[in-house]
């Protein structure tokens, strides 16, 4: 429900917004920018799931054939003492701990195209165990709050970015990143718990933590050992090296299992196309909504009016020039993506704005379109506690990223 409110309300301001441009500041491109957006905005929700369908069926076929050849009950197993814990209305030794663990290590590799799909099949299994078929179960939110947090360790697209509008060190904001999307995915955690009255304080929980701060502490060392080309090479590198190793796996288990794996590859794969066009009609409704209210101008107002809220308080409001990219990315990841280029070219890629626009773009996730997409496959319609924890990761990631970027930048 709450995702129907906040859709209803993108129109509703953009058109009282567009609205008072045409009768006050007698701006007549407005509302026709308005309808084109809505044209482009569908036509790019098709387009999306479009390219979507090879990618679904690549993956769903590997995970198929990692089902068969035991691969993800061996995760399951493994993540079983941790994951009792965070998901304790997940079966014990369940195989959606297994996807979900594949899912989680795509993102923080920074791997997009593997993520999704890996994402859709574990909201599938999850699905399968859930008694209200049309509400959210609270794994199913615990889940899809890891993934909106944004945990990324290899954020590699941010850094050809950098490097292609002309930063003398386009790997200056990897440690900033890292810091900011691990308060975004612990804080994530936290709150989602705390809805769940889930308790945190266990010893597979808390060695699980203190695991994932040493390894973020040994990745920040490693990378500061190496220079800017050296860590784009090595970043690269391991995410496609780990990707395919994982490929590998599954396909020398299925030969161990003496399983057909090209069988198993494609009843997998052909589950990509069904999902694919399924998401259809909420990649549609919820990137329309969005586009409407870019081209309205309802963006551009609530950042002036946030400008001139911290400097009336004699604040340093040199942050809030990159505030769109932060607020989009919630809503559209091309759309931050579009606002991160902009603000590297207005204000300078090493600019204290530049950078803390790559910092917010690596932070956290597209909240709005994972839970479009993830609920919207299963076809998931009261979606409880899963906005609020979501959007307070998000405002973690924001913060911290304020607060680290002055740190490392200011």
């Amino acid at each position: 429900m709450v995702l129907n409110y906040i859709w209803i309300a993108f129109f509703i301001i953009a058109f009282v917004v567009a609205l008072v441009r045409l009768v006050f500041l007698g701006d007549f491109d407005v509302f026709p920018e308005m309808m084109d957006s809505t044209f482009s905005s569908s036509k790019t929700a098709f387009e999306i799931s479009l390219g979507l369908t090879g990618v679904l069926s690549l993956w769903l076929g590997i995970m198929k054939i990692g089902e068969r050849g035991g691969v993800v009950n061996v995760l399951a197993r493994l993540l079983s003492p941790v994951f009792v814990k965070l998901f304790p209305d997940i079966p014990k030794g369940h195989p959606v701990t297994g996807s979900i663990f594949m899912n989680i290590a795509a993102n923080m590799l920074g791997l997009d195209n593997a993520a999704t799909p890996l994402g859709l099949k574990a909201m599938e299994q999850l699905q399968e165990i859930n008694p209200k078929k049309d509400t959210a179960s609270n794994p199913m939110i615990m889940f899809l709050v890891l993934n909106t947090s944004g945990l990324t360790l290899i954020p590699v697209s941010i850094l050809v970015y950098r490097a292609q509008m002309g930063a003398a060190q386009p790997t200056d904001i990897f440690i900033p990143i890292l810091l900011a999307t691990f308060f975004s995915t612990l804080m994530g955690v936290l709150v989602t718990s705390l809805f769940q009255r889930i308790n945190l304080f266990n010893v597979p929980v808390l060695a699980t933590l203190g695991g994932a701060c040493l390894l973020v502490s040994g990745i920040i060392w490693g990378f500061n050992q190496l220079n800017g080309e050296q860590m784009n090479l090595v970043s690269t590198s391991a995410a496609n090296i780990i990707l395919m190793t994982i490929i590998i796996c599954f396909i020398t288990a299925g030969l161990l299992k003496k399983i057909n794996v090209y069988d198993a590859f494609v009843e997998g794969a052909k589950d990509g196309f069904t999902t694919a066009v399924r998401i259809i009609p909420y990649l549609v409704a919820i990137l329309v909504g969005i586009g409407v209210f870019r081209a309205s101008g309802a963006m551009d107002f609530l950042i002036d009016g946030i400008r001139y809220g911290i400097e009336s308080m004699g604040i340093d409001a040199q942050f809030v020039g990159a505030l769109p990219t932060a607020l989009m990315k919630p809503l559209s990841g091309s759309g931050a993506r579009g606002m991160m280029i902009d603000a590297m070219t207005t204000y300078g890629a090493d600019s204290f704005v530049g950078r803390l626009s790559c910092v917010f773009q690596g932070s956290t996730d597209t909240t709005f379109y994972i839970l479009a997409v993830y609920f919207g496959s299963v076809g998931i319609r009261y979606t409880r506690h899963a906005v609020a924890c979501g959007l307070l990761a998000d405002l973690a990631g924001i913060i911290a990223a304020i607060l680290v970027s002055y740190m490392f930048f200011g």
